[in-house]
């Protein structure tokens, strides 16, 4: 069972909207935290109750211990989650997080046959069943700051501090660990409508590799190129969020 729902350390609630007939819930990516998300939750709080998930070993969670498994992490995050499932759900994860969401969703749904999410938003990753040989949780910390560099994704203000970077590297490394060391379950699907957002220059993820989630829900599929690194979400706020808020509404793709 998951924690008492005001109660969970897993879930960040910035703009509470009880009235809400649906909601919205987000997962970061590798090394970030519930907080990437603040300005989405802010955005669609007329149209969702947003819940961000907060990584274990980050910010208000920095002692707790770290998860270097992604099956953990998606084991843990479901638990969390099931006392909010009394509303319909769109799920978004960017990076790392698309994977969470993805592999949170089959749990899910393998517990309950009759749940569905409205939509579940991969953003900035490969489908599960594309792999690349990457070993960025082995390198030393100025490999892994070289790697965050390339991505455009953790602001230069933490670059530059070496005592707030040192704090974040056992979680970035964690998360690293976790997300190259992940295999998918040979055929694994959801029944959940996959929606794929991905840029059109992200270094570490193709169009070919973004289109192939489409076999990985027996749902509907989109998909929307956006141009772009890595990170292109911080360039497209505006129809992203247009998006989400219709597949909270129910549209379909």
């Amino acid at each position: 069972m998951g924690a008492q729902r005001e109660d969970s350390v897993w879930i960040r609630r910035f703009h509470p909207a009880p009235e809400s007939r649906a909601r919205l819930i987000c997962l970061p990516h590798a090394g970030g935290s519930a907080s990437f998300f603040f300005p989405m939750s802010q955005t669609l709080s007329s149209s969702a109750d947003v819940l961000c998930v907060q990584y274990p070993g980050r910010q208000d969670r920095r002692q707790d211990p770290l998860i270097e498994n992604i099956d953990e992490y998606a084991d843990a995050i479901a638990a969390e989650l099931k006392p909010w499932l009394d509303l319909p759900v769109v799920f978004f994860g960017h990076s790392m997080g698309a994977v969470l969401a993805f592999e949170v969703t089959r749990r899910l749904e393998e517990a309950d046959a009759e749940f569905s999410a409205l939509a579940l938003f991969a953003s900035g990753r490969r489908a599960p069943s594309r792999y690349r040989d990457e070993n960025v949780h082995r390198r030393d910390d100025d490999g892994v700051v070289r790697e965050m560099k390339l991505l455009s994704g953790t602001d230069s203000r933490v670059l530059g501090n070496e005592e707030i970077l040192r704090m974040a590297m056992p979680a970035i490394r964690g998360d690293y660990t976790a997300i190259e060391t992940y295999r998918s379950v040979p055929g694994a699907a959801v029944r959940s409508p996959i929606t794929v957002l991905t840029g059109d220059n992200d270094p570490r993820t193709s169009l070919e590799e973004a289109a192939a989630w489409a076999s990985h829900t027996t749902g509907a599929f989109d998909i929307r190129v956006f141009p772009g690194g890595h990170f292109f979400l911080a360039g497209h706020q505006q129809p992203i969020m247009s998006l989400v808020a219709e597949r909270l509404s129910g549209s379909r793709p």
